[in-house]
Parts: structure tokens; C-alpha cells; sequence
């Protein structure tokens, strides 16, 4: 055997084939790689390009090499953000990668690219070299673009959306508070979340006969168009019963029979009260509805009416009328369940608390003592409302002489 055809002369023959073809596909790897390639010197000056480069940009590389700097390839604002900032973040950090810009390319067009961008230094430290990587962003960009245009789209429909269900819970609260001689009506309502629903809580006031005054706070169970076609329901049934029914149960009772009738799959809750100013006299009834709480001249607090059954559920409701006599001095407050089980770290709002803000407003007026009860149950829950909130306020002045 010669010693050409020994097992040690083979395998180097074969190493040498070997990185042969491994130099030839690290070369065709980086003329034809995903992406294109570029060399420069520090100020910018482009050395090297690769094939991709030059199929991407319609630029020769005599167009390029030792004739441009990089960064004049750039759009002028992305041109002056390399200067300004790439550039020396690159020589801070010696990475910058991920930056977005638009390339000009030979023929006047832009390509959207991103761009990482290393540089390269000597052994005593000193700058020699930037390479950067160009990523087509094409796609991307256009999905960005259909991503803003959508977003901005929602932006508007959620507008649209909130401005409706304002618009359209606005039609359920009185828009004026009635001036009654000899008795002060206060009110205050916080939608859920931001508003952009419609919710279901509504409240009312209205003169049912000579000095004699109705009033009814409710919720109905859910929230949008299906539950505000409900609270129109309620609404305005109760107003049209109120002036015909023999007492505030009646009228209860006649809001459930509607809703049985024409939304058997829906319920709420209700407080119908009837003030009559002359005899001083209070009737409450409730449909399943928080009781609502009265704190007197001497600071002594109590609840008025009876609990009745929540509306639209039972094939016979029960209500009870409860009638009450008012004092000069009594302060009445209805609320929806948002206020009291407005929550903070699973703690409930509940009604002592409810009691103790009535008690520090006992100066103010009903509308004052409204929006203070709203105020603190928004703060105890983070300025968050997990569900509409509702309080109307009743106030006989200390002075009331009953008309």
C-alpha cells in the first residue's frame, strides 16, 4: 500500500472536501440568505451587501460599495432617528436590535424593513465594523396597519356604543329633580364599569294626586338592549298604574302581571313608595327590593315596609303596603345592590356602612346626600363599579310644616 492510499491521507483528503463544501454553502448561505445582509464601516459606509440585498433594493453593488453610507439609504425621518439614536445606543450597548424604518430603494419606493445592527470592535476595544441584519417587514407593516385601522374602528363602535347606552339610560331617570314644597328628592346614579352598557337600575318621581307624590327605585335583572326594553316596561307601567291602582302594592303587582305577559323569562326588583305630604303619611311597598332605611331627627335609624317577592318570577307575588309616619327631620334613603355590595378585597359595602356615610351627611342636602353615598361606595370598591348603582334620598326639612 503507497503512502497516498493510507487510512491518514484519506481522511484528510476528505476534511479538505469537506470544508470545501462547507465554504460553498456558507457562501451561497449568505448571498441567498432570508434576509439581507450588510457590512459597513463605522461612520456608516457600506463595504459588503449580499445577493438578497441587491434583489430586494434594485441597487448594483457599484451603486453601494465605498459610494453610500447606510443610513442615506433611510427615509429622512428614519435617517435622522439612526443619527440621533441608533448610533449611539450602538455604541453604548453594541446591539440595537428590532428598529423599524423604510428603505429607499433604486427606484424611488420604500420597503418596510426592521433592522438589528451589531458592531463589531477590535481586541483593545475600539470600534471597526457595523453589520446589520434587514428583516422585510412588508407584511408585517400592512398587518400593523389593518391592526391600527381596526382598533381605531372599535374605538369608534365603543363610542358610539357608550354614547347610546347613556343616551338610552338617561330616558329611564327623571332630568330634573321635582320641586315639592315641604319635602327635599335627591338622586344619584353610577353606571357599571365604563357606561357602555345599558343597566338595568332606574328611578322615578313623579305626583300621583293633590299633594301626593310617588316614587319608585328598581333593577332589572341583566344589562344591554335586552334588559333595557324591560326597564322601559317597569317604568312606565308603574307611572301608568300609579294613577290608577288603590295603593303602592297594587302597583307592584301590576308590573309583575306585564312582565309575565310579555317577558316571562326576566325579573327584577322594586321599591314603590307614596308620600302623602298632608297627612304626612308614607306607604312603602317592595318587590324583592332592599328596604329602604330611614334615620330620624334623633339620629335613630330604622327600615320601612315589609319584603315582598321579586317581580316576573312567582305565578302570585306577594306585596305588602307598610304604611309610615314621617317626621320633620327623616331622612329616607333607596338604593340598588351595586351600593351595597360594592367590594374590596372581598369585603362587602353592606348597609352599616351605608348608615354611618348617612349619618356624616346629616347637615347636607338630598342631593348631597346621594351623590356622598355613590362616592364612598365607588372609593371603597377602588373607583370601580362592578354594577350599576342607584340611591334616591328623601328628606322632610326640620321646618316642614307637611305643605
Amino acid at each position: 500500500m503507497s503512502p497516498d492510499d493510507s487510512p491518514v491521507s484519506q481522511v484528510e483528503l476528505d476534511d479538505a472536501f469537506l470544508a470545501a463544501l462547507l465554504d460553498d454553502d456558507a457562501a451561497d448561505l449568505y448571498e441567498n440568505a432570508p434576509c439581507a445582509y450588510i457590512s459597513a464601516s463605522v461612520d456608516g459606509t457600506i463595504l459588503k451587501v449580499n445577493a438578497t440585498f441587491l434583489a430586494w433594493t434594485g441597487y448594483t453593488r457599484n451603486d453601494v460599495l465605498f459610494a453610500r453610507r447606510f443610513q442615506d439609504l433611510l427615509v429622512v425621518g428614519d435617517r435622522i432617528f439612526y443619527e440621533t439614536h441608533v448610533s449611539p445606543m450602538l455604541h453604548l450597548q453594541g446591539l440595537v436590535r428590532e428598529v423599524a424604518a423604510d428603505l429607499v430603494l433604486a427606484d424611488g419606493q420604500r420597503l418596510p424593513i426592521l433592522m438589528n445592527v451589531v458592531l463589531g470592535r477590535d481586541e483593545q476595544g475600539r470600534p471597526t465594523r457595523v453589520r446589520i441584519a434587514l428583516f422585510d417587514a412588508t407584511e408585517r407593516r400592512s398587518y400593523e396597519r389593518e391592526l391600527l385601522a381596526a382598533r381605531k374602528r372599535a374605538e369608534e363602535s365603543e363610542a358610539r356604543a357608550r354614547d347610546l347606552a347613556l343616551t338610552l339610560q338617561s330616558t329611564f331617570l327623571p332630568p330634573d329633580m321635582p320641586i315639592v314644597a315641604g319635602l327635599e328628592l335627591g338622586a344619584a346614579y353610577r353606571p357599571a364599569g365604563d357606561g357602555s352598557e345599558v343597566g338595568g337600575d332606574f328611578y322615578d318621581f313623579f305626583e300621583t294626586g293633590p299633594n301626593v307624590w310617588g316614587v319608585v327605585l328598581g333593577d332589572v335583572c341583566g344589562k344591554g338592549a335586552a334588559a333595557a326594553v324591560v326597564t322601559a316596561l317597569v317604568r312606565y307601567t308603574v307611572r301608568a298604574e300609579a294613577a290608577r291602582a288603590p295603593s303602592p302594592g297594587s302597583v307592584l303587582g301590576a308590573v309583575h302581571q306585564a312582565m309575565n305577559r310579555s317577558y316571562p323569562d326576566r325579573f327584577c326588583t322594586a321599591l314603590f313608595l307614596e308620600i302623602d305630604l298632608d297627612r304626612r303619611l308614607l306607604t312603602v311597598a317592595s318587590g324583592g327590593h332592599h328596604l329602604p332605611v330611614r334615620r330620624s331627627r334623633d339620629g335613630r335609624f330604622d327600615r320601612l315596609g315589609r319584603p315582598g317577592s321579586v317581580l316576573g318570577i312567582l305565578d302570585s307575588p306577594f306585596v305588602f303596603d307598610a304604611p309610615v309616619t314621617l317626621a320633620p327631620g327623616d331622612t329616607i334613603v333607596l338604593f340598588t345592590d351595586g351600593v351595597t355590595e360594592a367590594q374590596r378585597d372581598g369585603d362587602l359595602f353592606e348597609e352599616d356602612r351605608l348608615r354611618t356615610i348617612i349619618e356624616r351627611t346629616s347637615t347636607m342636602s338630598a342631593v348631597e346626600v346621594a351623590d356622598a353615598i355613590v362616592s364612598a361606595a365607588l372609593d371603597f370598591g377602588g373607583g370601580e363599579s362592578r354594577d350599576d348603582m342607584a340611591v334616591v334620598v328623601i328628606r322632610l326639612p326640620s321646618d316642614s310644616s307637611g305643605g
